[in-house]
């Protein structure tokens, strides 16, 4: 399948800003606006299409309309990105609503993470690129708190570069303080220093094309229509995070093990697993020996790098990374770069 790639942003460009799960702005919307100001103070002309604001509960009782905004941004020539307000835990809702022809002739930049797992899904099952990455609420409005992702992230909205390095924050955090209390809006919880990344196995280097997201949100769309051919799997790099609800070690086990019936773990080239969000130290543990426990040996993949605590998911600062897009996962010395431009 070609890949559509979309333009980078240029200053003055329009952004739309859409809620596609949970219609978090309305109930915060104190951070909701810290978000939209820095998009602004980048030069954006942000764009709030109808869901954007809407109250929770109307949200949440049409899916439809959620799926019409989506369907009307990227079929607007003047928006060159699409942005979510927030994840949620209903966006599989909308997929029935989703225009495939609008969306496959219109590629453009589309970002988010968590819920937005399920929009990344479906354009990429339609040749699409897009961007796991911050939303408004969870990403922009911490920005200021955290200038080294301000970087990141501007730069992967911004450039078209032939290739880009990832390289470990030096610091990391596990969620913000309470949203109810306005006057810490826009902070962060404590910094901690980064573990590093781990190699769980393997060695050498492979190259894949990048695929993944939450996988929780993924287990919603497993089989539906909506979920990818057996040969979708191929050669991909497949990163997989979990959310704020820190699924149990148990649960994720299940999950894998379906994927290893599914035959995914046979025709993946590698693996990323983001650093898990609310799990102590002993959960990490435990999930990475479960990863090499049951990838590795249940289903006879010892040879199939697996990296584990990476920066993207359900902690900040994260990395944007471009589904669709060539990279190289190098296990000595660990590394992680895309090959080839993912924006025009």
């Amino acid at each position: 399948m070609n890949r559509l790639k979309s333009e980078r942003l240029h200053i003055d460009d329009a952004v739309a800003i859409v809620s596609p799960s949970w219609g978090g702005p309305s109930v915060f919307p104190h951070i909701y606006d810290l978000g939209i100001h820095l998009l602004e103070a980048w030069g954006l002309r942000v764009v709030e299409y109808p869901t954007a604001r809407m109250p929770a509960a109307e949200l949440a009782a049409h899916p439809e309309l959620r799926a019409a905004d989506i369907n009307r941004a990227f079929a607007d020539p003047d928006i060159k990105a699409i942005i979510a307000s927030i994840g949620g835990n209903d966006s599989v809702r909308i997929l029935p609503y989703l225009d495939a022809a609008v969306i496959a002739a219109h590629p453009k930049i589309l970002l988010g993470y968590s819920d937005t797992t399920t929009l990344h899904l479906f354009c990429a099952l339609h040749g699409l690129v897009t961007l796991h990455g911050p939303s408004v609420m969870a990403g922009f409005a911490q920005m200021a708190a955290l200038p080294d992702y301000a970087a990141h992230v501007r730069h992967m909205l911004f450039v078209a570069a032939q290739g880009h390095d990832y390289r470990p924050y030096a610091q990391y955090t596990d969620g913000y303080p309470d949203w109810r209390h306005a006057t810490k809006a826009g902070q962060v919880n404590t910094l901690r220093p980064h573990e590093g990344w781990r190699l769980l196995q393997g060695q050498g280097s492979v190259d894949g094309v990048l695929f993944g997201g939450c996988l929780e949100v993924l287990e919603m769309v497993r089989e539906t229509n909506f979920w990818p051919p057996a040969d979708f799997w191929v050669g991909k790099l497949l990163f997989l995070e979990t959310s704020e609800e820190a699924p149990s070690v148990e649960t994720v086990s299940r999950i894998l093990r379906s994927y290893g019936a599914l035959g995914i773990w046979d025709q993946v080239a590698g693996l990323l697993v983001g650093r898990a969000a609310r799990y102590s130290d002993e959960d990490k543990l435990a999930l990475e020996a479960a990863l090499v426990a049951i990838i590795g040996g249940e289903y006879g993949r010892p040879d199939l790098p697996i990296i584990a605590n990476m920066d993207f998911g359900h902690t900040d600062p994260q990395f944007v990374l471009p589904l669709g897009v060539r990279a190289r996962l190098d296990c000595a010395p660990l590394s992680l770069q895309l090959i080839e431009v993912w924006l025009r």
